[in-house]
């Protein structure tokens, strides 16, 4: 394994922190901007970058050799669930794996609270990496509605939900989230999410969207969020874009010529994407409909939008000993029908729900259900930009592997993106498209936001069995000046901030 060397003033630290003046010698310098590298030398003073070029280390300076190694803004996980368990080991160790600086939650309609107090809890007890945040469709539903959600919002009710945006607006969300495809959300009119689009609009905001549907009406859910672009004028993005239907699988390039198109009438539509063919989320998904009785749903869900062997169980809380079996596997258990099995895990799951009034998730399950092709065509459009949609404790790897795999597969093997593209879309494209203010790139000024790591060794290394491993050949991690993992172990340090929209 490459080690860094660190020519300290006073002797070596067992846990480096750059307080002062440092200076990264010698690396590819890939800026974020979506320029080729260059060799040249950063220096960092407290938590900014405050110079690039031919520089010489200064007396006393402390001095990271970066030889062979590419220095690139920290990446920014465009999507991400990590804040799920309250950060409960705040070194957040599979992210910083990756070279993951920022992480952007509050997605899917999905937020804890109003904003300014999540930004206050973090600020208690922060994590080794920042946050920003959006705010949840489906927390403005709950607030004024309450457990009276399947219908349509009353005009009051909206205006209600306006006020409450407006005022995480004004404390610095980045914008509205939806999930228009779970509860809440997916009973909620046009009307409302749009009317609430104006509101995050006038507060200088953006639209993100879990769209209402990602396999068979996909294009009507398109159209929805196009329609509120065109309306608004506000930035809408799809979130984790996907073609979820063995019908569609390979007219990924039609989408995004319809992208493109409504980019040309000045629209303007962006995208984020994990590199996964293969999602997360809850079994109801499937079941547009809710009824969780119709077994010809049941059995069409599982032809052509996944397969028996396609749906594993990532947790299961009325029966913990069925995680990491496939709803194949559970029907061979019970001597029936997937189709059936599958309704008999909803309604099991359900009840157990009912029984358990204080909350808490009753199940969720990894579903394959994408082209490969397609996944590369979304991951290379010039408008998206990179997520992980990822947890602690996730079956899923893409919480402790999707960055290091577009760098190793969409870079190194498969050569989709160019190093440079890569890491534009990983930091100072995401940082423009969300709102993120001076980070994700290297320029003087930035905050020092870094990653140092070896192009030719970095890997995830998570699997569906494995999905906690950690990605390899990330040799050093900076976020605000401070050392937060040395060759993917964390030092400790936890300097991450609450971030504000628009805030430097």
């Amino acid at each position: 394994m490459r080690e860094v060397l660190l020519m300290l003033a006073v002797g070596l630290c067992a846990s480096v922190s750059v307080q002062a003046s440092t200076l990264v010698t010698g690396a590819m310098v890939i800026d974020g901007t979506g320029a080729p590298g260059r060799e040249a030398a950063v220096r960092i003073d407290g938590d900014r970058i405050i110079a690039i070029g031919p520089l010489k280390p200064r007396k006393g300076e402390t001095v990271i050799d970066g030889r062979g190694l590419v220095l690139a803004p920290g990446f920014i996980d465009a999507h991400s669930h990590h804040d799920r368990g309250d950060y409960s080991d705040p070194a957040i160790p599979p992210v910083v794996a990756q070279g993951v600086t920022t992480i952007v939650i509050g997605q899917d309609g999905d937020s804890d609270a109003p904003f300014a107090e999540v930004a206050a809890k973090f600020r208690m007890h922060p994590a080794a990496i920042n946050v920003a945040s959006y705010t949840g469709h489906g927390l403005l539903r709950e607030r004024v509605m309450g457990t009276d959600y399947k219908r349509d919002a009353t005009p009051a009710e909206v205006t209600a939900m306006q006020k409450l945006l407006a005022a995480d607006m004004a404390a610095g969300s980045l914008g509205l989230s939806t999930g228009l495809e779970y509860d809440p959300g997916i009973y909620s009119a046009h009307e409302e999410v749009l009317m609430l689009a104006r509101t995050a609009a006038a507060g200088g905001g953006r639209y993100i969207s879990h769209m209402r549907n990602e396999d068979v009406t996909f294009e009507a859910a398109l159209d929805e969020l196009l329609d509120i672009g065109r309306k608004t004028g506000i930035p809408v993005q799809v979130s984790h874009i996907k073609l979820g239907v063995v019908d569609k699988w390979g007219t990924a390039k039609d989408v995004l010529a319809k992208l493109d198109a409504a980019r040309a009438h000045g629209i303007k539509v962006t995208a984020d994407v994990y590199p996964y063919e293969y999602w997360q989320s809850t079994l109801t998904v499937l079941f547009p409909k809710r009824d969780y009785t119709d077994i010809e749903a049941a059995r069409f869900a599982l032809t052509h939008l996944t397969t028996p062997q396609g749906m594993l169980l990532g947790f299961y809380a009325p029966d913990p000993s069925l995680v990491g079996k496939t709803i194949a596997d559970v029907a061979v258990m019970r001597g029936e029908e997937p189709a059936k099995t599958y309704l008999w895990l909803i309604q099991t799951a359900e009840a157990w729900r009912a029984g358990h009034p204080e909350g808490g998730r009753a199940e969720a399950v990894i579903g394959t259900a994408m082209d490969p092709r397609d996944v590369a065509d979304f991951i290379a459009w010039d408008h998206s930009v990179i997520c992980s949609d990822g947890a602690i404790g996730s079956r899923h790897p893409r919480g402790a592997g999707a960055f290091a795999k577009i760098l190793r597969l969409y870079v190194r093997e498969q050569k989709r993106l160019t190093l440079a593209q890569a890491v534009h879309k990983m930091t100072g494209q995401t940082a423009e498209q969300l709102g993120i203010a001076g980070r994700g790139l290297i320029k003087p000024g930035y905050k020092a936001d870094l990653v140092l790591f070896d192009p030719e060794r970095v890997a995830d290394r998570a699997t569906v069995e494995n999905p906690a491993a950690p990605a390899e050949g990330v040799v050093l991690v900076i976020v605000n000046g401070t050392v937060v993992a040395r060759d993917g172990k964390p030092t400790g340090a936890n300097p991450g901030q609450f971030l504000q929209r628009g805030a430097k």
